[in-house]
This record gives C-alpha cells, structure tokens and sequence, in this order.
C-alpha cells in the first residue's frame, strides 16, 4: 500500500512537471529570445530528476536543495528578463507554476526552509516586476497556495507518525510491565510450592504428633524457618550449590545470614552463577560462628561481600573477624 502511493505521488509530480516543460516550449515564440526559456526549462527538468530521485529516503540532500532553490530563483529572472510584465504574455509565464510544483516537492521532502525562502523570492520578485495584481493573474498564489498545503499536510504525518511511535512505546512498556507482572506471579507460585514441598514433611509430622517434637525435629524446624527466611531476603544468592553448604553451617553451628539487595541483578547468567559458585566455595571452608553474606548493589566491581565471626577464645564478648571476602561481579 505505502509503495504504490509512493509510485503514485511520484508518476503525480512527472506528469505535472511534464506539462509545465510543454507549456514552456508551447510558447517559445512569445519571448523576446527563446534561449533563456530553453535553458530554464533544462535547469527545471534537472531539478526535478534530482528532487524525486532516492524517494525511499524522505528527507532531500542539502545540496539538491539548494540546487532547487537556485533554479527556482534563477528561472523567473531569466523568463521575464524576455517578458513585458504589462503585455499577455499567456503560457509564457509556465514558470510560475514549474517554480510551485519544484517548491512543493521541496517542503514534502523534510526542507521546508528551502522552501520558503523559494517561494516568498517568487511573490516577492513577482510584485516587483509586475506589480500587487500579478500575484493573482500569474497564478502566484496558487503556487504559494500548493507550497503551503504540503507543508500542512507534511505536518500532520509527521505528528502522526510521532503519535504512532509514543504509542508503540506505550504498549512495548506496557508489555514489558505485564511481562514482569507475570514473571513475578510465577516466581511467587514457584517459591510457594518450592516452600511447601520443604515445610510439608514437617507440618504433617507436627499434625501427626500434636505438636510432641524431639529435640531433633525441632532443630530441623529451626533449620526449615531459616531456610524459608533466605529464600525471601536472599533469593539473588542462591543456587543449588549455595543452599547446601548453607545447610551444612547451620547443622555444624553456625548462623547464617543472607541478603540480597539487589547486587546481582545487572549480572548476566554466566556471571552470576561464577559469583555464587566463589560464595559456595569461600563459605564450605569458612571457621566462622557467624556467617553473614550480602549483595552490594552501589559498588562498581564488588557483587558480594562476606564476613565471618568466631567467638574469641578468652571469653571476651567481642568476635575476631575470621573471613572477610570481596566478590567481583
């Protein structure tokens, strides 16, 4: 569709062209000499060639601009420089018309500027040579008249077409926001059905029990509640490999505390999981009472940071520092 209208504007603007070229050599015999019309008329139809060549590209290349901006000023001063602006010159003042359709084609394409100063030299020259009244007799507002519809008309599609994007941008952000709606409705599903599949073993026992736990059940309570905490707090920091040494701390002792505030979420895949399988590594060797690991989302290198607390030996209430560790992202 858009390609034949794009044929059918263009074919528009020959077959106009072309009669403004037969108007012109129709009336070879009414100047004083013929050369100028003739060589206007070469200059017209060159611009014209250059003005609708590359029609896929809108916008018209500077130079081909001001090349049609010359020849729309040179061909009224070389056609009436044979004219008698008090005579009926007839088809002889072809180059009133030549000159609206070479401006218009101008203004469709991107230059409006040219385009003006094109067609207020005509109006203006226009007066000056034959006086206020010519503008109507010569068809001087008509020409004005085209210049200024293209550029109506060009501005509505272009507001049309910058309505249309911010629409599409609209609904790409809206669907990129559904997309994360969704993505996170099936994340939560997910860490439900992961959670129940976890706690479910001891709920039931609890049930089956009448809340009669072992000492060792109820250790693996406490382990199951800390377990559930870090899938809510410290989700980014976790991976297959991460949750079970995790595990193993806690059973040998240790408290561990995860937070994630976000420190991975720029990571792409690869690194991420060479971030945690570092954390994985840096935590199964750790000798520490307390354990405490979390992402740090304003640092430019460091993803994770981890510190490990030992109890100090001689009974002191303050804990040595036993690991400390900067994770590059």
């Amino acid at each position: 569709m858009i390609a034949l209208s794009r044929v059918a504007i263009i074919s528009l603007a020959v077959l106009f062209s072309v009669y403004h070229v037969v108007l012109g050599l129709s009336a070879l015999g009414i100047p004083l000499s013929p050369w100028p019309t003739v060589a206007s008329l070469v200059a017209f139809a060159a611009a014209i060639t250059l003005s609708l060549l590359r029609p896929r590209t809108r916008v018209l290349r500077v130079w081909i601009a001001a090349f049609d901006l010359a020849v729309s000023i040179a061909i009224p001063l070389a056609v009436t420089s044979q004219l008698a602006p008090d005579a009926n010159n007839g088809y002889a003042t072809w180059y009133v018309a030549a000159v609206g359709t070479l401006l218009t084609i101008v203004m469709v394409r991107g230059r409006d500027v040219w385009a003006w100063v094109g067609i207020g030299f005509l109006a203006l020259y226009t007066i000056w040579w034959a006086g206020l009244d010519a503008l109507g007799d010569l068809g001087v507002v008509g020409s004005v008249v085209w210049v200024v519809a293209a550029n109506v008309v060009m501005y509505a599609v272009t507001k049309t077409a910058e309505d249309a994007e911010r629409f599409a941008e609209v609904e790409r952000k809206a669907s990129e926001w559904r997309a994360a709606y969704d993505a996170h409705v099936v994340e939560r599903q997910h860490r439900l059905e992961h959670t129940y599949t976890m706690a479910e073993p001891l709920l039931t026992e609890i049930v089956r029990s009448g809340g009669e736990l072992s000492d060792a059940q109820r250790s693996e309570c406490l382990l199951l509640e800390a377990t559930m905490r870090d899938e809510i707090r410290g989700r980014g920091l976790l991976n297959d490999e991460v949750r079970s040494v995790v595990t193993a701390a806690r059973r040998r002792g240790a408290a561990v505390s995860l937070l994630d505030e976000g420190g991975l979420d720029e990571l792409d895949a690869a690194r991420r999981e060479s971030v945690l399988t570092r954390l994985a590594d840096a935590l199964d060797g750790a000798d520490a009472d307390t354990l405490i690991v979390r992402t740090v989302p304003r640092a430019e290198d460091v993803a994770v940071t981890v510190v490990g607390l030992k109890a100090a030996e001689d009974g002191d209430d303050e804990s040595d520092v036993t690991l400390w560790l900067e994770i590059k992202g």
